[in-house]
């Protein structure tokens, strides 16, 4: 039966004359018997054929974030890491399957390859990707800084500022059209959106407004700056970074863009980067002149996001910021 997106079935009782076949023989019928029963499920079918399984041991829930259900699918091929949403297409996961993909072409920090996208029968979508044992630590901070630096670095895009496809920023949608110019983009399609959905969610006519005059002012924090298009992993927090038994990091659920590398720290205050891991950070991308002063425009971006997904607990934060930068830049 399916439960909550967690396929489950129920062992049926061998017949006689299946007890006689050989151990080769008994796994294709049961195979068969499966695809059968399920035949509608997109996730086994793939599982079955494509991924070079011929047996299915074991179905288990491993949770998940407050947007999408997280299974294990154990097989004799190894283990697939699944992720569904019931009310969401697979354009969500397609544009987390092309962040996936360009990370891993970087050959620099370890993410999960994503191997397949697809809509449900039901409704909703699924993407399956490569299950990675998690290690019981954090890991090395240092490791994790380095490890992020190389992927800036080799991550560049000779289109400018964007990325391939729209995508989301937890379930918020994250514009990415292609710009040459980064405070044009960050302005009108991090900012300029999210304050346009502050208002329209909850009519707040004072945060668009001091937000616009930001939004228009935004330049002499970059004087001086060099800032090329790096590829971004978008959301990185503490729920977002793990290792893998080896002690590797690994980051996961991305919402990929090419950006400014300082805007990947927006989410620094619920990451618990500590200096170990900004000295490894910019042994090889080197820390430019402001850095400080433009972090909390970047966090700016993911308090709004957080105030239009979750509510008005974090309304203060993101006026707190809009605040201090009109006050520093006298408009």
């Amino acid at each position: 039966m399916v439960l909550m997106g967690v396929f489950t079935s129920t062992p049926a009782v061998p017949s006689l004359s299946s007890l006689r076949l050989s151990l080769p023989e008994r796994r294709r019928a049961a195979t068969f018997s499966t695809m059968a029963v399920l035949g509608d499920d997109p996730v086994r079918k793939w599982i079955l054929t494509e991924g070079n399984a011929t047996e299915i041991t074991r179905i288990s829930s491993i949770g998940g974030g407050c947007i999408n259900l997280a299974t294990r699918y154990d097989t004799d091929a190894g283990s697939f890491f699944v992720k569904t949403n019931r009310g969401i297409g697979p354009s969500m996961f397609e544009g987390e399957a092309m962040g996936l993909n360009a990370m891993y072409a970087t050959n620099s920090i370890r993410v999960p390859k994503p191997y397949k996208v697809g809509a449900l029968p039901t409704g909703g979508s699924f993407i399956i990707m490569e299950y990675i044992e998690f290690g019981m630590s954090r890991g090395d901070q240092s490791v994790l800084g380095r490890k992020l630096g190389e992927m800036h670095k080799a991550g560049k895009s000779e289109r400018g500022f964007g990325f391939d496809v729209d995508n989301t920023i937890g379930s918020t949608p994250q514009m990415n059209t292609w710009s040459s110019d980064w405070v044009e983009f960050f302005a009108e399609h991090r900012l300029g959106y999210q304050l346009k959905l502050a208002l329209k969610k909850f009519g707040d006519s004072s945060i668009y407004e001091k937000g616009q005059r930001l939004m228009k002012n935004l330049r002499p924090l970059f004087e001086g700056v060099v800032t090329e298009p790096c590829l971004l992993h978008g959301d990185l927090w503490s729920g977002n970074i793990s290792t893998d038994k080896d002690g590797n990091p690994v980051i996961l659920d991305p919402a990929c863009y090419y950006g400014h590398n300082e805007a990947e720290f927006g989410m620094s205050w619920c990451a618990g980067f500590g200096g170990s891991f900004y000295n490894s950070y910019f042994e090889v991308m080197p820390k430019q002149p402001g850095f400080e002063t433009r972090r909390d425009l970047y966090m700016l971006y993911h308090y709004l996001n957080h105030y239009n997904l979750f509510g008005s607990g974090y309304q203060s934060s993101a006026v707190s910021i809009i605040d201090d930068y009109l006050r520093m830049l006298k408009c």
